[in-house]
């Protein structure tokens, strides 16, 4: 069985929306032998990178920036997974106030560098999740989930 793992902060009721979103996409009856396993990004080990097949990837953007948690995250594990990873199936959704490039740019840096493949486009939200907002990040979740199936 193939395993996503699930990386995400989520301080907010807008943040636990699109969590929720993303988890019910990647874990949709139609998806079959893939395991989604869920850390909260200061939780989240290398042991979690190494032994997942995939990734997903969801932070707030705050002042301008990806949380410090996910931050730290890949602040752990990125030299402990840079050569063992590379290839790996990832997609990432952020949520600011006001404006999300920055992070968005921050990871494309991060994930670039170790070498993932982004199987889906980031949904980049500012502002409430709407109801396309909500089936975007299902998708999301669905489209990386499904890269894994065997």
């Amino acid at each position: 069985m193939a395993t996503l793992l699930f990386v995400h902060h989520t301080p907010s009721p807008s943040m636990q929306a699109m969590f929720e979103a993303v988890l019910a996409g990647a874990k949709h009856p139609d998806i079959e032998g893939v395991d989604v396993v869920r850390r909260p990004a200061l939780g989240a080990t290398a042991a979690d990178v190494l032994a997942a097949d995939g990734y997903l990837l969801g932070t707030p953007a705050n002042l301008g920036s990806m949380s410090g948690a996910l931050k730290h995250f890949f602040d752990t594990v990125y030299y402990p997974c840079l050569d063992s990873t590379r290839g790996r199936p990832f997609g990432a959704y952020v949520h600011g106030n006001n404006d999300t490039a920055g992070t968005a740019r921050q990871l494309a840096s991060i994930t670039t560098g170790l070498g993932w493949t982004q199987v889906a486009g980031p949904v980049l939200l500012t502002g409430e999740p709407d109801k396309a907002a909500l089936e975007a990040l299902q998708e999301l979740g669905a489209t990386v989930a499904a890269t894994l199936m065997a």
